[in-house]
């Protein structure tokens, strides 16, 4: 699965439970992601729109 997002989109993006910038993870085997710098939560990325819900957010292993 290939993820789309606008680079100024991840420029003005941040956590919403820590304000900590995200990162872009997966790839096309992995499920794509946006991975919190700070507190670790992972935002799922659906039909390449950033699910950016704390409760939907995959907590850190």
């Amino acid at each position: 699965m290939s993820v789309e997002l606008d680079p100024t989109l991840l420029d003005i993006i941040v956590c919403p439970a820590c304000h900590t910038d995200l990162e872009l993870v997966g790839d096309d085997t992995a499920t794509p992601e946006l991975v919190c710098q700070g507190c670790g939560l992972a935002y799922p990325i659906r039909d390449n729109i950033p699910v950016m819900l704390v409760d939907e957010a995959r907590k850190p292993a």
